[in-house]
């Protein structure tokens, strides 16, 4: 098996996909749900953001990076600058 690792201070992110029914129980079809802009970091490149590390759940730039699949698997590859929060424990800030 082959796994990906990102270069040049871009990070590997597998989005957490939005909910497919509405709070009311009304079904979201895939044309009106929103571009995910969260997502779980898989892999960095050695020269990333220190900030930041495999396993985080991450908040990124809406309309950056590069969208790819891997053995069936949608990801998306951006710049370590495009992160612009990270999910921490409440007593963490």
């Amino acid at each position: 098996m082959m796994s990906i690792q990102p270069l040049s201070g871009n990070v590997l992110i597998q989005p957490v996909l939005a909910e497919t029914v509405s709070a009311g129980g009304i079904i979201i079809p895939d044309a009106a749900k929103e571009k995910p802009s969260q997502g779980v970091i898989k892999a960095l490149a050695a020269d990333a953001s220190d900030e930041v590390s495999v396993g985080d759940k991450v908040i990124y730039k809406k309309f950056g990076g590069t969208a790819i699949s891997h053995e069936g698997e949608d990801y998306l590859i951006v710049p370590d600058t495009d992160l612009l929060a990270k999910f921490v424990e409440g007593d963490a800030i």
